[in-house]
């Protein structure tokens, strides 16, 4: 219930500092979700990627493999994979009705398996607003070679 009330108030000030630029409600709410997303992967709060990943999510990672949403949760709970920062760039909304792409460039760096690893890649992520909540259907990466 914590990670919900820091979720809620993180992503009203995204939207208020979204609200200021030429950004559309749900354009700045869909951005604040991907921030979202990446800081309960970060603090391994599984509770709140359920809620932000469609029960059809299909998920394509850097390396090419398929998950379905299950397999991804169980990834994020993973006891030897501790990402310590998850951030977004470069991110644009474009929303078509009830269906939004979110592209961007993410950074990742973190601990596996005992070795730090570090990522950057670009992204690719569909919502559908579904009962009125948006909800992230599918989502692709693919790393930037450095």
């Amino acid at each position: 219930m914590k990670a919900i009330g820091l979720f809620l108030m993180m992503s009203s000030l995204v939207l208020l500092s979204y609200s200021q630029s030429n950004l559309s409600y749900d354009e700045g709410r869909l951005l604040a979700l991907e921030n979202a997303w990446n800081q309960a992967e970060q603090n391994k709060d599984v509770g709140t990627l359920d809620q932000l990943l469609a029960p059809q999510l299909v998920y394509i990672d850097y390396d090419g493999s398929l998950q379905s949403k299950q397999e991804f949760l169980a990834t994020a709970r993973a006891t030897d994979l501790h990402p310590e920062q998850i951030t977004n760039e470069q991110q644009s909304a474009h929303v078509f009705g009830d269906c939004a792409v979110i592209t961007g460039v993410y950074r990742e760096r973190g601990i596996y398996k005992g070795k730090p690893y570090t990522r950057r890649g670009r992204f690719t992520d569909t919502w559908v607003k579904i009962n009125g909540t948006w909800q992230c259907v599918a989502s692709q990466s693919t790393l930037i070679q450095h």
